[in-house]
């Protein structure tokens, strides 16, 4: 019998139990209620629409086959975000991908309106990739410089360089914010 679904760490836990047994509908259901969250994050490291869904569709697809290793009593949440992120890194290494403004301004933040959302995503758009996605995982993700310069395979003051530049520029087109 599947348990109720529901929107909270213990329905998260069911569901990967009966994952783990090879329910196909367990794990979708754990799909469904993680995918956006890892589309946007997706986005936001990448900016761009196919790309993010291709690292959604890539997230669980290692999600599935590591769900044995995924240690009981953990959140779910920051494991999926941290597959996505190591993903978005490594393609980040290996490319050099483009950003979509009109896909950035489709993921305004909460409380905020369109137009400031759009300011937002032209300035971040300005930054280089990597630029972008140290400055995310920094400060919406609480990455340290240590995990950031790891996963990079560079130093702590490179990860600290990158997002204090990543800031200034921001600071220079601080209009946007206004």
């Amino acid at each position: 019998m599947n348990p109720p679904f529901a929107h909270d760490h213990d329905s998260d836990h069911a569901w990967l139990a009966l994952a783990r047994t090879g329910d196909h509908g367990a794990f979708a259901a754990l799909y469904l209620r993680h995918s956006p969250a890892v589309y946007t994050l997706a986005l936001r490291l990448g900016g761009c629409r196919s790309h993010a869904e291709d690292l959604t569709q890539e997230t669980f697809l290692r999600a599935l086959r590591g769900l044995s290793g995924f240690r009981d009593g953990a959140a779910l949440g920051p494991w999926l975000k941290r597959i996505t992120a190591n993903l978005a890194i490594d393609h980040l290494r290996r490319e050099r991908p483009t950003v979509d403004l009109d896909e950035l301004a489709e993921l305004p933040a909460a409380g905020t309106d369109h137009g400031r959302a759009l300011d937002l995503a032209a300035a971040l758009a300005e930054l280089s990739p990597i630029a972008r996605s140290v400055l995310w995982l920094a400060l919406m993700e609480g990455w340290s410089h240590k995990e950031l310069a790891e996963r990079y395979g560079r130093s702590e003051s490179w990860s600290k360089s990158l997002l204090s530049r990543a800031l200034a520029r921001l600071k220079l087109n601080s209009e946007a914010f206004e």
